[in-house]
């Protein structure tokens, strides 16, 4: 029997095991996801006071629709004889899927490195947690002024005081002039410290010292920068993009036999743009990866990969959010309004769970208008 292997547990990982279970029908056709933990973690939402409400069990998304779930980490892919090996053993495959996402890279050679938290993961998440758990008035230093700095900063703020660190010489670099004067504001109603084109250089018990020269009390200190795609990359490609990521073609393809989705495929979107690491892209990376991956052994049209146009929509904790449209940042809400779609997309984020029709009936939806979203005028006419 012909075999289809996935590997990783995340948004794409998942939308993948969905996408090749839709694409193989009543056919022959054998699905494994492999990952190690027994959840989906819904990292988008991990800035949240109570990590443990951000997962779902995979068991209830994958064995209604007919995945094997084995639990173990994958070392590595040979790519010439097709076979991962996952806790010491090899796994054949027909087609291979490579959804094993990323992880935050932490600075080498920083003194005091192991104190660091992050919200990565949900151990980080949870670890952070527990250690403010119950605090008042603390203090927290939050490294990096992009996409998980400020919704981590703007959410700790409501529970202490905040000093948000980053190298460049202004907030959100990497999110453009669009949206800045909005998170600007937002950091002063929040009474959030910034202290830009600065680093860390120590991680003290108890202390802080800033490239600056400046040292501070701290009670946490939150490192959100280095994002790097898995390293299983490399096993798959030596022509990765900066990120660490494996490119690909319209159809997800990276070699002949294997397919890339979520965080480490590097496709192109929307003309020169590439995809961002983030659940936006993964799930309709996974959900085409899947499927192509299942439809080309089964004879079966490929699907191109057409994501719905590029949104980003960012929670600023108690200055309420900010919505925007564009690979330009056009912003379309802020305030209330604006975290009133980001609530509504953590929650629309989830996936069904418990029911094949349901779970399949999604994997087949790639690109969804979300109602909740405000529209451009064109989009009115």
């Amino acid at each position: 029997m012909a075999h289809v292997v996935i590997i990783g547990g995340g948004f794409a990982g998942v939308w993948s095991a969905a996408g090749a279970a839709l694409a193989r029908g009543d056919a022959d056709l054998s699905i494994t996801l492999i990952a190690p933990n027994e959840h989906l973690v819904l990292r988008p939402r991990l800035y949240e006071p109570e990590p443990d409400l951000a997962k779902v069990e995979l068991r209830r998304i994958l064995a209604p629709i007919g995945v094997e779930h084995r639990r173990a980490w994958v070392s590595s892919i040979d790519t010439d004889r097709r076979v991962v090996v996952a806790d010491g053993t090899e796994i054949g495959y027909d087609r291979l899927v490579l959804a094993a996402g990323s992880k935050l890279v932490t600075p080498a050679g920083l003194p005091g490195a192991e104190r660091l938290f992050d919200i990565d993961t949900l151990d980080g998440a949870r670890r952070l947690t527990d250690h403010l758990r119950g605090r008042e008035d603390f203090t927290a230093v939050v490294v990096g002024a992009g996409f998980v700095g400020l919704e981590a900063a703007t959410e700790l703020a409501a529970r202490g005081r905040v000093l948000l660190v980053d190298r460049s010489d202004v907030v959100g670099d990497q999110l453009g002039p669009g949206p800045r004067a909005e998170i600007e504001a937002a950091l002063d109603k929040l009474n959030i410290e910034c202290r830009l084109s600065t680093t860390v250089t120590e991680v003290g018990d108890g202390y802080t010292v800033l490239s600056d020269g400046s040292r501070g009390e701290t009670d946490a200190v939150v490192w959100s920068v280095g994002l790097r795609a898995s390293e299983l990359t490399r096993h798959v490609s030596d022509d990765l993009d900066p990120l660490g990521r494996v490119p690909v073609d319209r159809w997800l393809r990276a070699l002949p036999e294997v397919f890339a989705a979520g965080d480490t495929a590097a496709a192109r979107v929307e003309g020169d743009h590439v995809v961002m690491q983030s659940c936006q892209h993964a799930t309709p990376l996974g959900k085409v990866a899947g499927y192509n991956a299942a439809a080309d052994l089964l004879g079966l049209p490929p699907r191109d990969f057409t994501p719905a146009p590029y949104v980003t929509c960012l929670d600023l904790g108690g200055a309420g959010g900010v919505f925007t449209r564009g690979w330009d940042r056009r912003v379309m809400a802020t305030g209330a309004d604006g975290a009133s779609i980001k609530k509504k997309i953590n929650q629309y984020i989830h996936p069904p769970v418990d029911d094949a029709t349901k779970i399949l009936a999604a994997a087949d939806r790639i690109h969804t208008p979300l109602p909740f979203f405000p529209r451009d005028d064109a989009e009115r006419t």
